[in-house]
C-alpha cells in the first residue's frame, strides 16, 4: 500500500514561514483560532467578493473564491504583501492540485487593504518546484518536531508562546 499524504495550501504557505509553525500545524497543534490577526483576516475574507462563492474545499485544498465563467478563476484573499513569497506558492499549489485533476485554472492574489491583485500562473518550472517543495514538506512532517528559529514575525504569530516560553 502506498502512503500519500494529504497537504494542505495553508502548510505550504507556512513552509516558507516557518518550518516550526508548519510540523505544529501538521501535527494538529493549532492556536491560530485565538490570533487576532486571524480573525481580522477571516473578516477581510467574509467582508470582499460576497457575490463570489467562498471557501470551496477540494480534497486538502481549501480555495477562497472561485469564479466560474468562460474559465475558471481561483483568489485568494490576503491581508497584506508582506509574506507575499508564501502566498504565491500556496496559490501556486492550488493551480498544480487542479491541474493534476484536469482542472485548468487561472489565479488571482487579492490584497483587498492595498486594492491591488496579482495574477499568477503556473509554469513547468513552478510545476517541479512545488513538486520538490511537497516532499520536503513531507519529510518534515515525519521527522522529529524542528527547533524554533526566532525571526521578527515570531512576535506575531500565535505559537510564539509555544516557541519561547
Amino acid at each position: 500500500m502506498i502512503f500519500e499524504m494529504y497537504i494542505g495550501g495553508t502548510q505550504v504557505n507556512y513552509y516558507f514561514i516557518c518550518k516550526t509553525k508548519l510540523w505544529l500545524f501538521s501535527h494538529n497543534i493549532t492556536m491560530e483560532q485565538e490570533s487576532d490577526a486571524v480573525k481580522l483576516g477571516k473578516l477581510i475574507h467574509r467582508e470582499v467578493f460576497k457575490r463570489d462563492e467562498k471557501e470551496v474545499q477540494i480534497g486538502p485544498i481549501a480555495i477562497d473564491v472561485v469564479r466560474v465563467g468562460d474559465f475558471i478563476e481561483i483568489r485568494e484573499i490576503k491581508k497584506s504583501k508582506k509574506m507575499e513569497e508564501s502566498y504565491r506558492y500556496q496559490t501556486l499549489y492550488y493551480l498544480y492540485f487542479l491541474r493534476k485533476l484536469g482542472i485548468n485554472a487561472r489565479a488571482v492574489i487579492s490584497f483587498p487593504k492595498r486594492k491591488e491583485n496579482i495574477e499568477i500562473e503556473l509554469s513547468k518550472e513552478d510545476e517541479t518546484k512545488i513538486e520538490e517543495i511537497l516532499k520536503d514538506i513531507e519529510k518534515l512532517i515525519c521527522s522529529p518536531m524542528p527547533k524554533p528559529e526566532y525571526k521578527k514575525i515570531c512576535r506575531k504569530c500565535a505559537y510564539f508562546e509555544f516557541c519561547f516560553a
